[in-house]
């Protein structure tokens, strides 16, 4: 019995060393892949020449022109450590792996704002592995030269919002009519919660569920203490339409 017991012990180490070794190589062959990926997109056109170039869009919305409430309600519901990670959140990620791994797909994500941001700048939408490597690299290259608060202004000036709409100007003006500084809480939480799926969360494709996207992300906010009982209940109460 003794013996047995340590055949199935080494075995399970020499398997594990094994799984560890497979991983470690796995990672180093993505991660060179996405490192040049990285490489061969900043050579075409550099990170600050790209977001120069956004910041001269007519209709670029300035950090100080967004909605604070627009602003918690992003974080909130997209990426709840971003004013504390460097660019990558290791625990995201490795709830978003764990999930990849259960459905054997693509179904969660892990990107922080501002890999989302180095998405949008210098990469294509495709699900690759050396895609998020490489938006590793852009993203930390990116809060190394830039603040929190200019790379949220970035973000929320190319973000996807469904229907066309690119950009928190476009999606203030084409769903409710106005300019994002004059969102009501509620709008402004349905905005924070359309790029999570676009195409799914969309007013114009389905208001209910926009509008309990909204509510979800209304409910993050109060689970992550950036709204009140008060005014998470309010809010849900309230109809845009």
């Amino acid at each position: 019995m003794k013996h047995t017991l340590k055949f199935f012990r080494k075995l399970i180490l020499r398997l594990s060393g094994a799984a560890l070794l497979v991983f470690v190589l796995v990672l180093g062959f993505y991660g060179i892949k996405g490192y040049q990926m990285y490489r061969n997109a900043v050579a075409e056109s550099s990170l600050h020449e790209r977001v120069e170039e956004i910041r001269r869009a007519e209709n670029f919305t300035a950090y100080s022109k967004l909605p604070r409430f627009y602003i918690e309600a992003t974080i909130s519901a997209e990426d709840r450590r971003f004013e504390q990670h460097c660019g990558i959140d290791p625990i995201a990620i490795c709830r978003a792996a764990w999930a990849d791994i259960k459905a054997m797909d693509f179904v969660e994500g892990g990107s922080t704002i501002t890999q989302q941001l180095a998405k949008n700048l210098l990469f294509t939408q495709e699900k690759q592995l050396e895609r998020k490597a490489a938006e590793v690299f852009a993203a930390l290259k990116m809060e190394s030269d830039y603040t929190k608060e200019e790379i949220f202004e970035l973000y929320a000036n190319t973000v996807y919002f469904g229907s066309g709409y690119y950009g928190i100007y476009e999606a203030a003006m084409g769903y409710f009519g106005k300019e994002p500084l004059k969102l009501t809480d509620y709008e402004c939480a349905m905005l924070a919660g359309i790029p999570n799926a676009p195409s799914v969360y969309s007013p114009h494709v389905n208001k209910e569920l926009a509008s309990k996207r909204a509510e979800q992300v209304l409910d993050s906010m109060l689970k992550n203490k950036r709204n009140s009982r008060k005014e998470a209940d309010g809010h849900t109460l309230k109809s845009i339409w």
